[in-house]
């Protein structure tokens, strides 16, 4: 097994299985007992646990306390470690450490950076590296991404289902490839939305009703992240409304009172000017 990076700094069992723990004397109605006590322990619904998975009712108690020292190893604390097996039942029978040890390795991602992104997105856990994790790790460095603990959460994404199309939607506004990339690279949070219910409406409403410039979209991505109906259209239409026009990133970034301000500064300085 490759030898940690961080080894100077933190345990060695971070990259290895705890040691076993006893072995509980065979009663299968305790021990089955004992199993959902320790998962109410955690928090963890056990029915909802054993419906979602049902290898978890053959699975030892020994194994279960094995798996939450692994996840503490990491930095993870006992609530967040409840909320993480709550959330995706199927770690309870998996082994965290590969997936891990990839992004500590493959990813280089921190040791301290891993307990937020792994409650961030607890699939991590239990993806496949060999063909979900890496594939996609790959196919995100193409495009130029170096991926942080708030972008982790996109190697659990479907390159052929789920990203490509997102990317090819952006092309099909005009930009060349790099420009996609580098939109991408700006702004990640671009492969996390919907085509349909997202990039192409607030696309549609971009270059139509406001009759944006693509210029613009590309030195300012994040614009897809803001709620059509909530902010992009009611702030644009009150520009409209008095005759004004902002570039994206301040009409956007700014909270409501800001914004209601700044149009008032606008109206005040346009009465000073007469």
């Amino acid at each position: 097994m490759q030898a940690c990076r961080f080894q100077l700094h933190y345990p060695q069992p971070l990259l290895k299985h705890p040691t076993p723990t006893p072995p509980i004397p065979k009663d299968s109605g305790l021990l089955f007992r004992q199993k959902l006590l320790y998962l109410q322990s955690l928090n963890i619904n056990p029915h909802k646990a054993l419906n979602l998975n049902p290898s978890l009712r053959s699975t030892p108690l020994s194994s279960l306390i094995s798996l939450e020292r692994s996840l503490s190893s990491v930095g993870l604390s006992r609530p967040s470690i409840g909320r993480i097996l709550d959330m995706c039942p199927l770690l309870l029978t998996s082994d965290p450490l590969p997936p891990i040890n990839f992004l500590l390795h493959e990813v280089s991602l921190p040791f301290p950076h891993l307990p937020f992104s792994l409650t961030r997105c607890p699939r991590l856990l239990v993806a496949s590296v060999p063909t979900q994790l890496r594939p996609t790790l790959l196919f995100l460095t193409s495009l130029g991404l170096v991926l942080n603990s708030h972008t982790t959460l996109l190697l659990v994404s479907d390159v052929e289902n789920t990203l490509k199309p997102k990317i090819n939607f952006l092309q099909s506004l005009g930009f060349d490839e790099p420009e996609v990339n580098r939109m991408v690279v700006r702004s990640p949070g671009l492969l996390t939305l919907s085509v349909e219910n997202n990039l192409r409406p607030k696309a549609e409403f971009f270059l139509e009703e406001m009759e944006g410039d693509l210029e613009e979209l590309k030195r300012f991505p994040q614009y897809f992240s803001f709620s059509l109906e909530k902010k992009i259209k009611p702030r644009h239409r009150a520009l409209v409304e008095y005759g004004f026009k902002l570039p994206l990133s301040k009409m956007l970034k700014i909270s409501d009172g800001e914004f209601n301000a700044r149009l008032i500064e606008m109206r005040l300085q346009r009465v000073h000017k007469r």
